[in-house]
């Protein structure tokens, strides 16, 4: 089993750190934007990601990539809601939309404390 130079693996700069606080603030404020920047920023989650050594820098774009996924779940579950009436489908709606920025902050709070994000 060949060893791995871990000497060979690049640190950490601010412009990677830069990149990340982009990506956690594209997906806070993607609201404004109707998910367009959510799904601009998933998809630099995916190619970052797949270049990443540092594991907690993979952690948190496992995180984000996965709030983003588990919001569209839950906005298309409760989309029948408003069959019923528009009420229980824009509470249910904005609850989501709640969590989805509880999850945004919490993560970008714990990068930027050094932490992984669960």
């Amino acid at each position: 089993m060949s060893e791995t130079d871990f000497a060979t693996f690049d640190a950490k700069t601010s412009a990677d750190r830069t990149v990340m606080h982009v990506l956690y603030g594209m997906h806070t404020i993607a609201w404004a934007s109707l998910g367009t920047l959510a799904v601009i920023a998933l998809i630099v989650n995916y190619i970052k990601r797949a270049d990443e050594h540092d594991a907690v820098y993979a952690a948190h774009h496992g995180y984000m990539i996965a709030t983003f996924w588990w919001t569209i779940f839950w906005l298309l579950l409760t989309s029948p809601l408003y069959l019923l009436l528009i009420f229980p489908g824009v509470v249910a709606h904005a609850i989501v939309g709640f969590w989805y920025l509880y999850r945004c902050i919490k993560g970008w709070l714990r990068f930027d404390a050094g932490r992984p994000p669960r």
